[in-house]
């Protein structure tokens, strides 16, 4: 059986059903190619821009590295299977953690979209995410 991506806004929120994960994530980057090769099995992304390789890696993978690891980062993944071409998903996830003053990086992926808050905001961004989904009913 093939699960179809959702691309309704509606049915994305209705359905995105947040997941908090217990591991700590930064977000870091570098310039040295090498140390980008190092750290890239142990990511869980990478990205290549001009000003070097960013990547998203486990608090103690980046330390153990090297990096910064002074924004520590809890990951909810919204369980929902949205569909690329679905539009209003972030929009709609980032406007309700800003007007609780909750900053996020948002990555999307094949399957599902990853909202990435500062740890110490994790639990409250649970709760603001499940009331928006209740929202959307």
């Amino acid at each position: 059986m093939t699960i179809e991506p959702v691309r309704d806004t509606k049915a994305m929120l209705r359905g995105m059903t947040p997941s908090l994960d217990a591991a700590d994530y930064v977000f870091c980057t570098t310039e040295d190619e090498q140390l980008a090769m190092q750290a890239a099995p142990l990511s869980l992304g990478w990205f290549r821009e001009a000003e070097g390789v960013s990547l998203i890696l486990l608090a103690g993978d980046a330390q153990r590295l090297g990096f910064d690891t002074a924004l520590i980062m809890r990951r909810i993944t919204l369980t929902v299977f949205s569909s690329l071409e679905g539009v209003g998903l972030t929009a709609a996830v980032a406007t309700a953690l800003a007007s609780h003053d909750i900053s996020c990086n948002m990555v999307a992926a094949y399957h599902h979209d990853h909202v990435f808050v500062p740890t110490a905001d994790a639990e409250e961004a649970m709760r603001v995410l499940l009331e928006l989904q209740a929202a959307a009913g």
